[in-house]
C-alpha cells in the first residue's frame, strides 16, 4: 500500500473509482463507448498523487457485463509492493432500488467457491457475480479477457518477491459481489501464490450460514467489512428490521410509510436467513457525520438521510481519505424554456473542457465551457416537453435535478429551491425562492393554502403559514401556476412550531 495511506483509505478510495461513468451519457452510448470513458476516468484518478492511492497504481483490466449491469477492474501497484487490487462497482440507483432489485427470496448452490460442501448464496447475488466473472473487456490493456484471466497474467508477470498480495474491495452491492469473488479467486490455480486480503465496504449480504462459515474458514490476510454504523444498506439482509428505529437526535425519526417501506422490503427473504461474513468495523457509532439539513421526521429527509450515510464521499471522510473528483453538478439553468436553437446558460460546477451536454435524450452539439467550470452556454437542439438538462464528462454524468429542467415551448417549469425561513407558528411570512413563477400563483403548505402570497420575481414568491390541524409538524411548501405544480423535495420542507 501506499506508505503514508492506511489500507482502508486506499482499499475504499479505489471502491469510489468504480462509480466513475457509472451510467451511460443520457443521450445514448455503446458499451464500447462508454467503457472507454470510464476507463479515462479512472486512468486520471489512478494518477493523481493527491488521493489516497497517492499515484501508485495502475489500471490492468476492465469490463463492463451486457446491458451496463455490472463492472469490475483490476489495478497493480507501481510501487514496488507487489499488490493487486479486484474491484466491484456497487449501482448509482436510490438506495431502496438496490435493495428491491437483489433477489433474496431464493438461494441457490455456489460450487464456484471451492467449497468442499455445498454452500448457498442469494440468486440476485449469484446473478451479479456470474455477469462479472463472465464480462470480458473491451477496451482496456488486457483485451478480450476474464478477470480470472487477466489476473493471472498479471500474476505470471510480477516479480515473486515480496509474494503478491490481492486486495478485493468494492462499496455497496460491489462488496457483496466481491465477497464472491474472494473464495472464487483464491480457488484458482494462479501463478505466484498470491495472498488474498478483503475489505468491503457498505456491502448486504451475499449468503446464508453455509456461505458464511466457509468464508471465514479461509486463510485471508485481511478479512474486514468496514461499515456507518448508520448506513441502512448492511444491515441487508440480516438486520433489516432495526433501522425503523432511525435516527438519534437529531434525527430523522422514520415514518410510518418508512418504516411500512423498510418492512416490506425486509420480507422479500421469504424466511432465508442471511449472514455476514468476515470482522465488523463500524465507523460513525456517535452518528457526528451526517446530512445537517436532513433530520426533519419525514419521508423525505429519511431516504435523504439514508442516501447521505451510504455515500461514497461518506465513507471516504470516515476512513481519513480525500474525496475522489467529482463527476459535473448542475444547479441551475437560464432561460427554463424556449425552443430548439435558443441558447441557455447552465450553471454549476466541475465542469470540464471535455463536457457534454443532454437536453433529454437529444444530443447538444454546441456548447462552450467556462474556464472556470462552472457555466455552459448550449444551444438547445431539437425536441418535445419537459425534460432534464445533464452534463457528462469522463467521472460521470450530473444527476437530474429540479431546477435543471427546460420546457419546450413553455410554461417555464415551477420549481421551489429553498424557503426561508425552514420553520415558524402560523402566520410566519415565508420567502419562496425557485423558478418558473408567476403572478396569480398559489401556494399550498402541505394540503392548505396561503392566505396571503404576493408575487415578487419568476424566482420568487412570498406566503404566509397557514394554519394546521396539526402545529407541530414539517411539511412541504409547492406552489401551483396555472396547471403545474412544483415538485416536493427535502428544499421545500417549513415546521411548524406552534400557533
Amino acid at each position: 500500500m501506499a506508505s503514508d495511506s492506511t489500507i482502508a483509505q486506499v482499499t475504499m478510495t479505489l471502491a469510489a473509482f468504480a462509480a466513475t461513468g457509472a451510467t451511460p451519457r443520457p443521450s445514448g452510448e455503446t458499451l464500447q463507448q462508454q467503457t472507454t470513458r470510464i476507463i479515462t476516468g479512472i486512468h486520471a484518478q489512478l494518477k493523481d498523487p493527491g488521493l489516497a492511492t497517492q499515484g501508485a497504481w495502475e489500471l490492468v483490466w476492465l469490463a463492463l457485463s451486457d446491458a451496463n449491469a455490472n463492472m469490475a477492474f483490476l489495478v497493480r501497484s507501481t510501487n514496488g509492493s507487489n499488490e493487486f487490487a479486484v474491484v466491484a462497482r456497487g449501482t448509482d440507483a436510490d438506495v431502496t432500488d438496490i435493495l428491491e432489485d437483489l433477489d433474496v427470496g431464493t438461494v441457490v448452490p455456489f460450487p464456484e467457491s471451492g467449497s468442499p460442501t455445498a454452500i448457498a448464496v442469494s440468486k440476485g447475488a449469484k446473478d451479479a457475480f456470474t455477469r462479472v466473472v463472465t464480462a470480458r473487456s473491451i477496451a482496456s490493456p488486457t483485451p478480450n479477457a476474464t478477470l480470472a484471466q487477466a489476473l493471472g497474467v498479471a500474476l505470471k508477470a510480477a516479480p515473486s518477491s515480496p509474494q503478491p498480495t490481492v486486495y478485493l474491495t468494492g462499496h455497496s452491492l460491489g462488496g457483496c459481489i466481491v465477497s464472491m469473488l474472494a473464495p472464487y479467486l483464491q480457488a484458482q490455480t494462479l501463478p505466484k501464490q498470491p495472498k488474498f486480503a478483503v475489505m468491503t465496504y457498505a456491502a448486504p449480504t451475499a449468503g446464508v450460514q453455509s456461505f458464511v462459515d466457509y468464508f471465514d474458514s479461509v486463510p485471508w490476510v485481511i478479512n474486514e467489512r468496514q461499515n456507518n454504523a448508520y448506513d441502512l444498506v448492511p444491515h441487508a439482509w440480516a438486520a433489516l428490521d432495526i433501522t425503523t428505529g432511525w435516527y438519534p437526535s437529531p434525527g430523522p425519526l422514520a415514518t410510518e410509510e418508512v418504516k411500512l417501506l423498510i418492512e416490506t422490503i425486509a420480507k422479500r427473504t421469504k424466511g432465508n436467513v442471511y449472514v455476514q461474513p468476515g470482522s465488523l468495523c463500524l465507523m460513525n457509532t456517535g452518528y457526528t457525520s451526517l446530512a445537517e439539513k436532513l433530520v426533519n421526521k419525514t419521508t423525505q429527509d429519511f431516504l435523504g438521510q439514508i442516501a447521505y450515510q451510504h455515500a461514497n464521499s461518506t465513507y471516504l471522510e470516515l476512513v481519513g481519505a480525500p474525496d475522489v473528483p467529482s463527476p459535473p453538478v448542475v444547479t441551475s439553468m437560464t432561460p427554463t424554456f424556449g425552443a430548439a436553437g435558443d441558447r441557455v446558460t447552465i450553471n454549476g460546477k466541475d465542469f470540464s473542457q471535455d463536457s457534454m451536454v443532454d437536453f433529454g435524450t437529444f444530443a447538444c452539439t454546441e456548447r462552450t465551457v467556462d474556464p472556470s467550470g462552472t457555466k455552459i452556454t448550449a444551444q438547445v437542439p431539437n425536441g418535445s416537453g419537459v425534460v432534464h438538462v445533464r452534463v457528462t464528462n469522463t467521472l460521470g454524468t450530473s444527476p437530474a435535478v429540479a431546477m435543471s429542467q427546460f420546457a419546450y415551448g413553455g410554461p417555464a417549469p415551477v420549481v421551489v429551491s429553498s424557503v426561508s425561513p425552514t420553520s415558524g407558528k402560523v402566520s410566519t411570512p415565508v420567502t419562496v425562492n425557485g423558478s418558473g413563477f408567476a403572478a396569480g400563483a398559489t401556494v399550498h403548505f402541505k394540503d392548505k393554502p396561503s392566505d396571503s402570497v404576493t408575487f415578487v420575481s419568476a424566482n420568487q414568491i412570498t406566503a404566509t403559514a397557514p394554519g394546521q390541524l396539526d402545529v407541530q409538524q414539517t411539511v412541504n411548501i409547492t406552489v401551483t401556476v396555472g396547471k403545474a405544480t412544483s415538485p416536493t423535495s427535502p428544499d421545500d420542507e417549513f415546521t411548524y412550531t406552534g400557533r
